[in-house]
Order: structure tokens, then C-alpha cells, then sequence
């Protein structure tokens, strides 16, 4: 299937057909994948919604809801269906998504929806919805692939048969003992290969990766990627098995996490929804931009401690803004690189001083070569090598500083405990903007006058 692009046109055409009958609008919606119908929604109101989800045969209504981005709340919808309506699509969704879902409804709504499904499903559910939300237990299906390893090859196929009638697919078959701990893992191909007489416990994989259903969801991506696995099982500390995590799981884990830090990054809490509206962007931001501000004092105080330099040369202005926005540009990108770093890798120390030493690097060479132009102008338009030198020396010190500070600030927080991603670009640009004003402002000081 080729891949689906928002257009105008597509939402025209749900538009018109919302206004018309319900066969037309069935006969339209029958040319979108479900996932298409899911991004479609992102232009719809909410009561368009609710209505093209009651139209929908429940089982492409479950895959729109599990496709829904969460911004625009599939549990609403969910919670205002038909409870049959409700049941049908609760029905239909992986034990995991399911989860996901009614987890952000209350707990009233929550206990409504699982009386209204079976004794299973609600059980599972339940279960689901103890585990943290971002950890590995709350991110399983409990639907998994399991055989005994004294199974024969023709008691194990018959087990495989049996249990897949009920799942969408699988990538992995786990054993397990008698008393349901995992054993190892084996694979589809290898029971078909082998021959009749042959035990489960003959085929089994003891050197498998596995997960504890606390371990953090950041974790299970990285190992997921690591060893280029389709599934990983999760157990319990007694290494029961408990359930499974799919690749298609942890893509929206790391697309989540990402976001996260980008947010974070730019001073944005990871709370605030990107199809929010203003008040709830105005909630997130303003405190961080309170913060910068009351460091901004900082920068403030040191200018205003060499007014008297500034007014006798007043060019210094103009190197000043340059001088401090080019450090804060040069922190930032070893901020970047270095978060990034920390999120696929817990840094060893040596790893973290070399990404220092790196850095120091980078700020010292262009540091240098941006000084040397800055040199260059200030000898063009002032006529002053003194002035030059000063301004060359501030750049490249900035910069050094930028450097250092973009990438050690981070690793710091991080060994303290704090997530890197959420004080590090205020606290750099305090650096940036205080040393680069004290350089500059202090070496004219001393050259100049």
C-alpha cells in the first residue's frame, strides 16, 4: 500500500459525504485504510467522529480507534459509543491497546466499560492497567505463543494452531515448564523441520533477550533495536512469562520518547499536546520562559557592571548580540547531539569524557575560525586591531565554552538523576550569554581603555 498524505480534497469529500445519507458515506469510507481514517480524523470534529466510528464495521472501528493519535482523545470516543456498539470494538482490540485506551478515562468509566465485556478480556485488562504506563507492562499483550518444551512436534503444532486462532500474528513461540517459567524460545521453521519424534526441549533457544514487566519502555526499544528482534517476551521476577512486545509496539514508544525530548529540548513540557489548543500551550511554556528569564537577569547584571566600558565603545553592542547568539547556537547543537547520545546509550565514563573532549574541539576549531572573521570585520569597519583581538579571543572563548557546556551539563544531570533533556538548554544559555559578556566586556576592559 502506498503511503497516505493529508489532503484537502480527502477532507472535503468525508465533509460532503458527513452531510449526505449513511450508505454514502459507508460507500466512502470504504476506500481509506483504517489508518488513513485515523490521520482523516485529526479534521474532524468530535461528533464526525463518533459518527463514522458507529457507521464502521467494529473490526475496522477498533483499528481506527488503535490508530487514533492520542491528542485527539480515542477514549472519548470510546466512552460515549452504544455500550453493544462499545463492546464490539473492545472485542476486537489487542489486550495492549485496549489498555491504553480506557487507561485515560476515570476510574468510574473504566469499571463501567469491563462489566460489559467478559470475564476474560476484563480480567486481562485489569491486570494490563496495574503495570505503569510507560514500562514494559504496560506496554505488552498478554496474547502470546506458548508450548510446553516436553511437547512433541506434532503435540506442539497442534498447541501453536490452537492458540493462534485467537491472535492477529506472531513472530516468536515461547516454552515454557510445567509451572509456566520461560525456558527458552524456538521458531516456527524449527518445529516444522523436525522430525516426529522429536521433544520441544531438543529445538529450544536458551540465549534469548527478555524483559522484567518493570523495565522501563525507553529500555525495551533499545534492546528491540539492539538485537533486531520482532518480539521480546516480558516475565515476572520468578521469570514466569507474562506476555510479549512487538516491534510495531516500540516504533511508537521511540516516536513518543523523541518527542518527548524534542519538546523538552525547546523548553516545552512533554504535557502539552501537539494538537492543543492556546491556553494549554500558554500552561506549558510560561513557567520555562519565567525561568529563562530570571536567568537572563544574570546576563543583565553583568552588563550592567561594564556600562561604563560599553558607553565609551559603543561597537561593543553589536559584538555583544553576536557573540552570545552564536554561543547559544553552537551549545545547543552539542546539546542535541549529546541528549541524543544519552537516549541510545548509557554513556561509560570514558564515553562521556570524550564526548567532552569532542566538544571542546569543535568550540575550540570554530570558535577560531568564526573569531578570525569577526576579527576581519571589526578591523574592516572599526580600524581597530585592539578591538579585533579582543572580539576574536571572546568568540573563541564562547565557543569553547558552549561546547563544553552543551555537552558536560547534560551528563551531569543525568548522573544526578535528572532528566538531561528538561533544565539543560536554560542552564547553557546562561553559560553562553554570562561568559560571553564577561569575555568580551572584560578583555576590552582590560585592553581597550
Amino acid at each position: 500500500m502506498q503511503s497516505f498524505e493529508l489532503d484537502k480534497t480527502d477532507i472535503q469529500r468525508i465533509k460532503t459525504a458527513l452531510e449526505g445519507n449513511e450508505t454514502e458515506l459507508k460507500a466512502l469510507l470504504e476506500e481509506y485504510h483504517a489508518s488513513e481514517i485515523a490521520i482523516l480524523f485529526e479534521s474532524l470534529p468530535q461528533e464526525s467522529r463518533e459518527r463514522i466510528i458507529n457507521i464502521l464495521p467494529s473490526d475496522i472501528a477498533s483499528e481506527v480507534i488503535s490508530e487514533m493519535d492520542a491528542g485527539i482523545h480515542p477514549e472519548k470516543i470510546l466512552g460515549n459509543l452504544h455500550p453493544e456498539k462499545r463492546s464490539e470494538i473492545m472485542e476486537e482490540l489487542d489486550y495492549d491497546d485496549a489498555t491504553d485506551i480506557i487507561s485515560q478515562l476515570s476510574e468510574n468509566q473504566q469499571n463501567l466499560i469491563l462489566e460489559e465485556l467478559d470475564e476474560e478480556d476484563a480480567s486481562q485488562i485489569r491486570n494490563l492497567l496495574n503495570y505503569p504506563e510507560d514500562s514494559a507492562g504496560g506496554l505488552m499483550n498478554t496474547q502470546v505463543i506458548r508450548v510446553n518444551r516436553s511437547f512433541k512436534k506434532k503435540e506442539a503444532l497442534d498447541e501453536v494452531i490452537r492458540q493462534s486462532e485467537e491472535m492477529e500474528e506472531f513472530y516468536t513461540i515461547n516454552v515454557v515448564d510445567d509451572d509456566n517459567h520461560l525456558v527458552g524460545i524456538v521458531s516456527l521453521k524449527s518445529i516444522i523441520k523436525a522430525k516426529y519424534t522429536v521433544r520441544i526441549d531438543d529445538l529450544i533457544n536458551d540465549e534469548f533477550v527478555f524483559v522484567k514487566a518493570d523495565t522501563d519502555q525507553e529500555e525495551v526499544a533499545k534492546l528491540i533495536s539492539q538485537y533486531n528482534l520482532t518480539s521480546i517476551p516480558v516475565v515476572d521476577d520468578e521469570m514466569h512469562l507474562l506476555g510479549r512486545i512487538t516491534f510495531d509496539d516500540v516504533i511508537d514508544v521511540m516516536e513518543e520518547e523523541n518527542t518527548e525530548d524534542i519538546l523538552k529540548i525547546s523548553g516545552v513540557s512533554e504535557d502539552e499536546e501537539l494538537s492543543g489548543n492556546w491556553k494549554e500551550a500558554v500552561k506549558s511554556r510560561l513557567p520555562w520562559l519565567i525561568l529563562n528569564l530570571g536567568t537572563a537577569f544574570l546576563a543583565f547584571s553583568v552588563i550592567r557592571h561594564f556600562e561604563p566600558t560599553i558607553n565609551l565603545i559603543p561597537a561593543l553592542a553589536g559584538f555583544m548580540v553576536m557573540i552570545a547568539g552564536m554561543g547559544g547556537n553552537a551549545a545547543t547543537q552539542a546539546l542535541a547531539v549529546t541528549v541524543r547520545r544519552i537516549s541510545l546509550n548509557d554513556l561509560t565514563d570514558n564515553q562521556s569524557y570524550r564526548t567532552v573532549l569532542k566538544e571542546f574541539t569543535v568550540g575550540l576549531i570554530n570558535g577560531a575560525v568564526n573569531g578570525f572573521i569577526v576579527f576581519l570585520f571589526a578591523l574592516f569597519f572599526q580600524g581597530d586591531p585592539k578591538l579585533g583581538l579582543v572580539v576574536f579571543f571572546a568568540m573563541t572563548g564562547n565557543l569553547i565554552i558552549a561546547g563544553i557546556a552543551g555537552s558536560s551539563i547534560p551528563l551531569i544531570l543525568k548522573h544526578l538523576g535528572i532528566d538531561p533533556a528538561i533544565a539543560s538548554s536554560i542552564i547553557i544559555t546562561t553559560f553562553t550569554d554570562v561568559f560571553g559578556f564577561l569575555l568580551l566586556l572584560g578583555l576590552a576592559s582590560s585592553v581597550l581603555l
